[in-house]
């Protein structure tokens, strides 16, 4: 089967071969600015956001606290700006040799932050003083603020574009994109890939964050790709839509208007010189959807057959998970953890414990809201986790396949895998010193062959929203940290052959103890 985006994959495999000879020098004079700066536009000033209380654990790994959803459709500017701060805003700032470094709240490659958020939304809020006019808005993370891009009521249209009646009754929606030379200057036609690993980690955020503040929200992956550009005002050439998140429910039925009218708002220039990457275009492309093909491409996916797990009858041995319960699991609050987290630049090798370790594993690795999950799925649909362990307690260095709905591991391989585990992780040392390494594997050709060109961009976001969920519970325990890692793709699979020996690894997540 011909596959762009199979092709895609293969292209920008990462090889010790590919990596030692493809290096390029990056141009710091012609280094993209990290946000986007529209000219003249009206802006909305937010509130102050409010860090949300709820304890990480549970934000990230329950829908709501206690399974209630008490406020799906009251929301004010005060709840918008937690949102939107606590999924993408700056939460630190540094000064490192004379120049200002800012972070966002969710983990980004090489932090060139190329994920924005717009939020289209009918009214919200009941007084004058703290209202916003139903519209399309983009959030500024610079300012906390809100880019004005359209007045009126447009959730239908978007609703229409994702053939999906929740969106028309959700009180907002916010809509992930990415701007690809602001990733591509470093990683080039990679950036692909980055756009749904950066963009899950983000979601991940936003997630957990409507989760503690009592508001159910589910990932839309299908949707009519260029009415949701138009609707924003984006050239998909340079900035392209990913995927819609609705938060709550409950409100009147917004109708799709009959036209929606061009807007091309002007923004400040990336950099002096603006690079196109065509393969990245074309990958995008090849994925998108139309409207009348939406609801198809959703419903259509056969039972069963996406996936790359392995027969049932499995010899390895068997670990059961030592999860704590909810009464003795860390407190931390979302807003600290979200505060606290960011990528681990050295780890110490000290072993970190089985039981911190099965609570992070048990809490982030349960299924997310997706619109292309069965409601019954209760683990990952389209990857496997797959562990190096390094130095865990109790736990025997090796290679070890994670059972989400038996809370089990398999041991897959025995002994010392710390040399390796380095070497899969392009060679950097986190990947050796960290206790734990986790790899996300797909079978990509049976998800794209269920699921369409679009599959590949499913496969990648399950991963990375699985990894954003591991940043939160990682960070939830004050003495672990964790960070993403790129590997050498084909190195990956030849590890963990012959027991996926036809996946292929989409993100890689290691832990420990940060030095």
């Amino acid at each position: 089967m011909h596959s762009t985006a199979l092709a895609y994959h293969e292209r920008t495999n990462h090889s010790p071969e590919s990596v030692r000879e493809g290096g390029h020098r990056l141009d710091f004079e012609n280094k993209p600015r990290a946000a986007k700066v529209y000219r003249g536009l009206e802006r909305v000033t937010l509130p102050e956001p409010t860090p949300p209380t709820t304890p990480a654990l549970e934000a990230v790994a329950e829908s709501t606290p206690n399974g209630v959803c008490g406020r799906d459709s009251s929301v004010d500017l005060e709840t918008l700006a937690t949102l939107c701060h606590y999924a993408n805003g700056i939460t630190t700032e540094l000064e490192r040799y004379g120049e200002r470094h800012r972070f966002r709240a969710a983990a980004a490659t090489g932090a060139l932050y190329h994920v924005d958020l717009y939020v289209v939304c009918g009214d919200l809020g009941e007084e004058a003083g703290d209202a916003l006019e139903a519209g399309v808005y983009h959030y500024d993370p610079r300012t906390d603020a809100l880019d004005v891009l359209r007045r009126g009521e447009y959730r239908g249209v978007l609703a229409a574009a994702c053939d999906h009646g929740g969106v028309a009754t959700a009180p907002l929606s916010v809509v992930a994109t990415s701007t690809w030379w602001r990733n591509a200057w470093k990683y080039r036609e990679r950036t692909f890939r980055h756009a749904f690993w950066d963009s899950g980690t983000v979601l991940a955020n936003l997630l957990a964050s409507a989760h503690a503040l009592e508001y159910r929200a589910d990932v839309i992956t299908g949707f009519d790709d260029h009415t949701v550009a138009d609707l924003l005002g984006l050239d998909p050439r340079r900035e392209a839509p990913l995927e819609v998140v609705r938060v709550g429910s409950g409100t009147p039925r917004a109708e799709s208007q009959p036209t929606v009218e061009p807007i091309d708002p002007e923004t400040e220039p990336l950099s002096a010189n603006e690079r196109e990457f065509p393969l990245i275009y074309e990958t995008w492309e090849a994925g998108t959807l139309e409207e009348h093909a939406v609801s198809a491409w959703r419903e259509d996916r056969p039972a069963g057959t996406i996936t790359t797990r392995p027969p049932a009858a499995s010899d390895g041995e068997r670990i059961p998970l030592e999860p704590v319960d909810h009464e003795t699991a860390s407190s931390r609050p979302l807003g600290a953890t979200v505060d606290r987290r960011g990528s681990a630049r050295e780890f110490t090798r000290e072993p970190i414990s089985f039981r911190k370790l099965s609570t992070v594993l048990e809490r982030a690795l349960r299924g997310t809201p997706m619109d292309v999950r069965r409601p019954d799925d209760v683990a990952l649909t389209f990857v496997d986790a797959y562990l190096v362990v390094n130095a865990v307690e109790g736990l025997e260095p090796g290679v070890y396949r994670y059972w989400a709905v038996d809370g089990e591991l398999e041991r897959l391989r025995s002994g010392s895998v710390r040399e390796e585990a380095g070497h899969l992780a392009l060679d950097q040392r986190l990947g050796a010193d960290a206790a734990v390494t986790v790899y996300f594997l797909a079978d990509l050709p049976s998800v794209v062959d269920a699921l369409g060109e679009r599959g590949y961009r499913v496969a990648q976001l399950e991963a990375a929203l699985a990894a954003g969920r591991l940043y939160l519970s990682t960070y939830a325990h004050r003495d672990l940290g964790g960070t993403g890692l790129t590997f050498y793709d084909e190195v990956v699979g030849e590890f963990v052959a012959p027991h996926a020996s036809d996946a292929a690894p989409m993100f890689c997540y290691a832990l420990g103890h940060p030095a």
